[in-house]
């Protein structure tokens, strides 16, 4: 039979090793162990790096649905700008054409007019 020899490793009932945790926590052995603050830090910048370019892919998008913006350089304000312009405009194009079909006798389904 093996016997405890140190401070850091523990002898359980079968003869086997067991190390605790480097944080000196109780983890289980479910549970993963803590990050340290490197990663923390590097997962953080990976986190931010994912949300610009996700940022950066839906004004690329924006550009590509609104005219008028095509080859232009890309300041966001003036793609929001444009965006809003081109979206109200086809809003009121939308309750011109519903105006239209029910002055000629046509039915819209009420969800159509929203």
């Amino acid at each position: 039979m093996s016997t405890s020899n140190s401070s850091s490793s523990n002898n359980n009932n079968n003869g086997h090793n067991i190390t605790p945790p480097h944080d000196g926590g109780a983890a289980g052995p479910d549970e993963k162990p803590r990050l340290t603050e490197e990663e923390k830090k590097q997962n953080h910048i990976a986190s931010e790096q994912k949300r610009r370019q996700a940022i950066r892919e839906g004004f690329d998008r924006l550009t590509d649905l609104v005219p008028g913006l095509e080859g232009q350089g890309r300041s966001e304000g003036l793609v929001l700008k444009r965006t809003v312009e081109f979206m109200r405009q086809q809003l009121e194009e939308r309750r011109a054409m519903v105006d239209r079909i029910e002055r000629s006798g046509g039915h819209v389904d009420d969800e159509l007019k929203k």
